[in-house]
Parts: C-alpha cells; sequence; structure tokens
C-alpha cells in the first residue's frame, strides 16, 4: 500500500513539473493559410540520338541499335542474329497519337550460325559403401515391459 502511495505522489510531483503557457498559443493568420499559387517548371521537350553496334565474331554475338527522339515521337532500330541464322531486323516508332508501332522483318544471311562445340563433361562414379547388416536386438525379459 506504501508503495503504490509512494508511486502516486511521484506521478503528481512530474505533473506539476511540466509547464504550461500561461497565454494562449496565437498564430497569425498569414502562416496558417497556405498559398494557393503552384509553381509549374518548364521543361524543355527531350531530344537525343543513341546508336551502339556489337560485333564478336568469336562468341558469335552480332547486333545493334539505333533511337532518336525528338519531343514525344520516337524512332529507331535493332538488329541480332538468330538462332536458326536469320536476321532479324525491327523497325519502331511511337508516339502520342499512334502509340507503339514495330515492323519485323527476319532475312535470311546464307551462313550457318557458328555453334561453339559441346563440353565433354565426365563425371567420376560415386563409389557407394555396401549397407552393413546390424545384429537383432537383444531379447529383453518379458518383466521390463509394461
Amino acid at each position: 500500500m506504501f508503495a503504490l502511495l509512494s508511486l502516486f505522489i511521484l506521478g503528481v510531483g512530474a505533473a506539476a513539473a511540466i509547464e504550461l503557457p500561461l497565454s494562449p498559443i496565437y498564430h497569425s493568420p498569414a502562416a496558417i493559410v497556405k498559398p494557393l499559387l503552384k509553381t509549374v517548371e518548364v521543361e524543355a521537350p527531350a531530344h537525343y540520338d543513341f546508336a551502339y553496334s556489337v560485333h564478336d565474331e568469336h562468341t558469335g554475338d552480332i547486333k545493334s541499335q539505333t533511337e532518336s527522339r525528338k519531343g514525344d515521337q520516337v524512332q529507331g532500330q535493332y538488329t541480332l542474329i538468330d538462332a536458326d541464322g536469320y536476321l532479324r531486323t525491327v523497325d519502331y516508332t511511337s508516339d502520342a497519337h499512334n502509340g507503339f508501332n514495330a515492323v519485323v522483318r527476319r532475312d535470311p544471311l546464307g551462313q550457318k550460325v557458328i555453334k561453339a562445340a559441346p563440353i565433354a563433361k565426365v563425371l567420376a562414379p560415386v563409389a557407394y559403401a555396401a549397407p552393413k547388416l546390424l545384429a537383432a536386438p537383444a531379447k529383453l525379459p518379458l518383466s521390463l515391459y509394461h
């Protein structure tokens, strides 16, 4: 009981130690009302030209891509050699009115795609030990079984 009473007195003392402002808190109306005007950043229309190509005879990786953008209109082309030896060419355009449009062409190259020689996998046979035969469990007297 004494512990509960001392805890109550300690709580009242802590609450009394907190200082409360005597005057009401006042904010000017200008601080409460936020401006209704929104600033808009002016952006220039996007404009870029992009191109790359890879021609690696060793791996057979042959591809290229070009793309250009002027405002909302994008046009480009990419090419690659498919696994069956055909050259795939994709011409594409994109704009706000027509959306994305692509035209795909496949032209035979007249050459075979060089495939890498298969890698021979040599796996050593796994040796398994013969299972051990365990001796039969010893017979216990019936008095041990409940």
